[in-house]
């Protein structure tokens, strides 16, 4: 019987190459998982191998009726590992270089690139000191932090070192290995795309399905307003930094804690969730709750514009502030810059950093006549004085202390000089009656009253920066023979918008200093109040109650057709407050064409609802006559921010037609 093809050699030799190719294989599996296994696995946790960040939102910034200032827009930071990019793709980059709004070639250059050449750097060769460099300085770090019923740990569990995932250096480029090959070549394992692509271009990208292309999810800050408030909210820079303002103040609330997890990925670099070993979640930032108001603060931000249009000052700031309670509702700085392109570079190619100062607590100018309110204060606190007592204003030397000391020019004309009443000497601003009142009390209580309104040190309005002014005292090098009859006029001293802002605040809401704040609450993501500010902060007692009463009365005849101030007068409104017209010192000397013009006050005078400030520096090239008088450039401002608010905020009036004024409440309220 035949047998055919088969044949015993033949099935031997067939069953020979079947056991060989089954020891080869199992050969080479042994070679792989036992022998080179450590080897191979280096590779593989490199490849594979990562922690992943799970970046926490930081929280919003808002306003006192929940507008939004600064928020955090979820993002991708788009990669692509060209080791793993596969031809297969090719046809899909077209359409990923349109969605990325890359030129096809840079695409193509970056997913083809695998190496990259890396100049070794002497080992022996000590690194250049470093000297880390910020557009704007950093805001003086709060006192204390304020209390809060709950603490973040912000520490993350150190992973190993193997799994910290692969090295980086300055490019955007991750490499695979530190150690370059024989020709100083680096493989890549990641290269950037794009750093701000959005959640629904990253929907389509991910659709394409292109081999290798991914990133991590990450928060971009942006600010919805551009530069409204933007000296109050400040803004976080590109490396995630907190630079200055309410970002960098609050940013123990704000920041949360990021968290990881430790896992793998796939060729495609998706993460198989399979894999992971270890997780911490994150805890996203708490949102604040300012007390600005963003319609109080546009109002404010547009007469701003407005007097840069007419007068092209240096610079300018208007504050509005509730004096009752010490909360800030706006504050506007000329100039000012977009918070979401606080880096772009004007037309002279340069960042103008100048405009980033929030000059309302960094810069210091003397304030003038506005200062006139602690001499005036401090005599009828300490009963030297009435409303009604009277001054020789025609003299222009005095005998103090054993000296006879000149006094200031007068800027004003009065019908009997010989008789000006303390009345006049705030309404008509006299020079010569406010050095009496000084000297009357005496140089070390007027210099006691001067720091109990708060000058010569900080306020503690917490957004960085801050400086105590400068206020010279008896005895001190600053302090001469003449500093008796020039301070008591605003000369010789030196504060900041805040400080003169609260200190006409004082006589406004009953005799007290207040801390001016900002934050009204913190909230959890989930809208839970964490922590409430309701209270006004009081420093000090200045005055009594019946001094800031009668300094109501007279500061009110200041924007009466007989003071220094009638543009600021509002009918069936009692506005209070005082002129100031200083001028600046250049080259060491004051200068007839350099200025700064003020108007500082409050209304409603017997129940104050709002204070508002405008200071306005070196408007004098296109004020009227070449001189900015604070009556002139600052009260006109005044009154059109006071009109807005009083229909904003529906403020009642006090003077009715046909009934005249109704009676002073005093005290505080």
């Amino acid at each position: 019987m035949s047998r055919g093809f088969t044949s015993s050699p033949r099935i031997a030799l067939l069953a020979g190459v079947i056991l060989l190719t089954f020891a080869g294989i199992g050969f080479r599996l042994v070679q792989l998982h036992v022998i080179d296994r450590d080897e191979r696995m280096k590779f593989v946790v490199k490849a594979r191998r990562q922690i992943i960040p799970e970046n926490a939102r930081r929280g919003d910034i808002l306003d006192a009726r929940g507008s939004v200032l600064a928020t955090s827009r979820p993002q991708v930071e788009l990669g692509v590992d060209p080791q793993v990019v596969v031809k297969e793709d090719e046809a899909k980059w077209p359409e990923l270089a349109r969605l990325l709004g890359l030129p096809l070639p840079r695409l193509q250059e970056i997913m083809t690139t695998r190496r990259r050449k890396v100049e070794p750097h002497p080992a022996d060769v000590a690194a250049p000191a470093t000297v880390a460099l910020e557009t704007v300085p950093k805001p003086d770090a709060p006192a204390a932090k304020p209390a809060a019923s709950f603490a973040f740990n912000f520490t993350l569990p150190a992973p190993a070192a193997d799994a910290a995932g692969p090295a980086t250096d300055e490019s955007d480029d991750t490499v695979l290995d530190d150690t370059p090959d024989e020709g100083g070549y680096r493989l890549i394992q990641w290269a950037k795309l794009s750093d701000h692509v959005d959640e629904e271009t990253y929907a389509k990208i991910a659709a394409l399905d292109v081999r290798g292309v991914y990133g991590p999810h990450i928060y971009r800050r942006n600010y919805p307003h551009n530069g409204l408030a933007a000296h109050l909210i400040g803004y976080v820079n590109k490396a995630g930094e907190p630079a200055t303002g309410m970002e960098a103040y609050a940013d123990f609330y704000l920041r949360g804690r990021n968290g990881w997890r430790e896992g793998e990925r796939d060729g495609r670099g998706r993460e198989l969730a399979q894999f992971r070993t270890r997780e911490v979640p994150r805890a996203d930032g708490y949102n604040v709750m300012l007390s600005i108001d963003s319609n109080v603060q546009s109002i404010i931000e547009d007469e701003l514009a407005d007097i840069a249009r007419k007068y092209e000052p240096q610079k300018a700031t208007i504050v509005v502030s509730d004096p009752r309670t010490g909360f800030v509702l706006g504050l506007a700085n000329y100039p000012s810059y977009d918070l979401n392109e606080y880096s772009k570079p004007g037309a002279d190619g340069h960042v103008d950093l100048a405009a980033q100062r929030n000059v309302a607590v960094t810069d210091q100018y003397e304030p003038g006549s506005v200062f006139k309110i602690v001499a005036a204060s401090g005599a009828l606190e300490e009963g030297l004085v009435t409303s009604a007592s009277q001054f020789d204003c025609s003299i222009d030397r005095i005998d103090y202390k054993g000296r006879t000391r000149s006094l200031p020019p007068e800027d004003h004309h009065f019908e009997d000089p010989k008789h000006v009443s303390l009345a006049e000497i705030i309404s008509y601003s006299s020079n010569r009656g406010a050095a009496q009142l000084a000297m009357k009390m005496g140089e070390d209580d007027f210099c006691r009253y001067a720091s109990l309104f708060g000058f010569g040190e900080r306020t503690g309005f917490p957004v960085g920066g801050e400086i105590a002014g400068t206020m010279h005292k008896p005895g001190s090098p600053g302090w001469d023979g003449q500093t008796i009859t020039r301070m008591p006029m605003g000369h010789s001293v030196s504060v900041t918008v805040m400080q003169m802002h609260q200190a006409m605040s004082v006589i406004a809401n009953g005799g007290v200093l207040l801390r001016p704040q900002i934050i009204r609450q913190i909230t959890d993501p989930s809208g839970e109040v964490v922590t409430r500010y309701d209270r006004p902060v009081e420093v000090r007692r200045v005055i009594s109650g019946r001094t800031a009463q009668i300094m109501a009365q007279l500061l009110m005849g200041v924007a009466s057709p007989h003071g220094t101030a009638p543009k600021a007068a509002i009918p069936n409104f009692q506005i209070a407050g005082k002129t100031g017209t200083t001028q600046k010192i250049i080259n060491g000397k004051y200068s007839d064409r350099h200025h700064v013009a003020s108007f500082v006050g409050f209304f409603p005078a017997s129940r104050p609802e709002l204070a508002i400030s405008v200071i306005v520096d070196d408007a004098d090239a296109h004020a009227p006559g070449g001189v900015a008088y604070g009556a002139e450039i600052a009260a006109p401002a005044f009154k059109h921010v006071a009109e807005q608010l009083i229909q904003y905020r529906d403020i009642k009036p006090v003077y009715e037609p046909g009934r005249g004024m109704l009676v002073m409440e005093g005290g505080r309220r």
